[in-house]
């Protein structure tokens, strides 16, 4: 009887090893092993996500568009794993915000809905006449409204929780789509819809003069004067918004093709921001969803591939709550979470080609001259230094900072993207622990 026991048990082993061998022999993983996994909302007939925003690491919303007739707000207590509807209605929803874990705003086409019972509950509240595009919640008293219809559109104001309302910019067809603002005093306003400019604020809304002649989609100011806005391209100030540098994205390696920008910008310390939006083409015309993320402030950007068996083209809402938890969303009710900071790999338009030791450093015209959009700068470093390759117009002036790290001995190259530059001469520069190299010309024909 002992040794049929024994025999049982020692079968039980071994069929276990071979179950194992069999599902690592075909490539079966946990799809938590990449440091994403993907989650799935529920079936909303149709509805496409227009806004998501977590509060921790558990509690989270969505609002989505209207289709067949209905929208919906939703919730998940853990994580994103499960999603509950909390509200159908008819109107799409445009932006949710909370400001504690109880209190958050939604804006519909015509109604300002108020929860202070962590979405259990969607109450609406005083209204001017349209609502519309986008809003700004400062706090429980203090909310912006934006709405780009021409006639009762503009910004709207209140400062008692939507008891009264004051209507602060009104410019016809030049009435905003988008709002954000740094604080009670410092704002942006801008329709991305038409060539209208960029205005900020300075005195919480009273007056708006314009500065710039492009719109965006995100924006984040870390002060007064620091600032990142996404329209596609990334681009920083650090002067209050009338002068913006265009921050470089990777294009892609390995024959990887880089599609797209960012559109959604997430911010959770000083120095770093992820960003979402962009597509890799892969040589085989495979498609995935990218991450941008930089973790200096954007003097550099690099991407990661969340996981290639993950089939998410894009992800158009991007938020981290700390340096490891975080979340990307498509519009199409599908996203990825991952709680360890995402993969381990990260990607950049800066490769080496070689670990050879130089003899001295050396900076290469770039390849092709003259170029439309896209051209390679090829460097070379013969010790550990820290290397900046910037991008300077023709009269001086810095345009972009191409290269900001430390680097080992080798030959480099960079894959230069000036596809938002007008065409022109350029001049790139290589600098080594803050010296200045050479300089070499660049012809940008388009």
């Amino acid at each position: 009887m002992k040794l049929q026991k024994y025999i049982s048990k020692l079968l039980d082993v071994l069929i276990a090893l071979v179950l194992l061998l069999f599902f690592a022999s075909f490539g079966f993983r946990d799809g938590r092993t990449s440091g994403w996994y993907q989650q799935f909302l529920p079936n909303l007939n149709g509805s496409s996500i227009t806004d998501i925003t977590f509060v921790d690491s558990l509690n989270g919303y969505a609002v989505t568009n209207v289709a067949n007739g209905n929208s919906y707000i939703l919730k998940t207590t853990n994580g994103g794993d499960n999603w509950i509807i909390k509200l159908t209605n008819n109107q799409m929803f445009a932006r949710i915000e909370f400001i504690n874990s109880n209190i958050g705003y939604t804006n519909a086409f015509t109604t300002l809905y108020k929860t202070t019972n962590a979405g259990e509950n969607w109450n609406a509240i005083n209204l001017p006449d349209i609502i519309g595009d986008d809003m700004f919640v400062l706090n429980e008293d203090t909310i912006w409204l934006a709405m780009r219809e021409s006639l009762t559109g503009g910004v709207h104001f209140t400062s008692n929780g939507g008891l009264s309302w004051t209507r602060q910019f009104s410019g016809g067809t030049d009435n905003p789509n988008k709002i954000y603002m740094f604080n009670a005093r410092i704002g942006f306003i801008k329709n991305n819809n038409n060539s209208s400019s960029l205005k900020k604020t300075t005195n919480g809304g009273v007056n708006w003069f314009s500065i710039y002649n492009e719109g965006f989609f995100d924006m984040y100011f870390t002060d007064s004067l620091n600032g990142w806005r996404a329209g596609s391209y990334v681009k920083m100030t650090t002067n209050g918004g009338f002068n913006w540098t265009q921050q470089q994205l990777p294009q892609g390696v390995n024959g990887q093709t880089i599609v797209g920008g960012v559109n959604s910008l997430s911010k959770f310390s000083k120095d770093t921001l992820w960003g979402s939006y962009a597509t890799v083409l892969f040589p085989n015309q495979q498609y995935r969803g990218i991450l941008f993320r930089t973790t200096n402030g954007g003097i550099n950007w690099f991407y990661q591939i969340p996981d290639t068996t993950i089939n998410i083209p894009a992800y158009s809402f991007t938020n981290f709550i700390n340096n490891k938890t975080g979340w990307a969303y498509n519009i199409i009710t599908s996203g990825i979470h991952t709680t360890t900071g995402g993969d381990t790999s990260f990607l950049s338009s800066v490769h080496q080609i070689s670990n050879d030791v130089p003899k001295d450093y050396l900076l290469f015209q770039n390849y092709p001259n003259p170029f439309n959009a896209k051209s390679n700068i090829k460097y070379q470093i013969s010790k550990i230094s820290d290397i900046q390759i910037k991008i300077f117009d023709i009269q001086g002036k810095e345009i972009s900072i191409l290269v900001n790290k430390k680097q080992t001995p080798g030959t480099y190259e960079y894959n230069f993207d000036a596809s938002n530059l007008s065409s022109g001469i350029y001049y790139y520069t290589l600098f080594v622990d803050g010296n200045k190299i050479d300089t070499k010309k660049a012809v940008l024909l388009k």
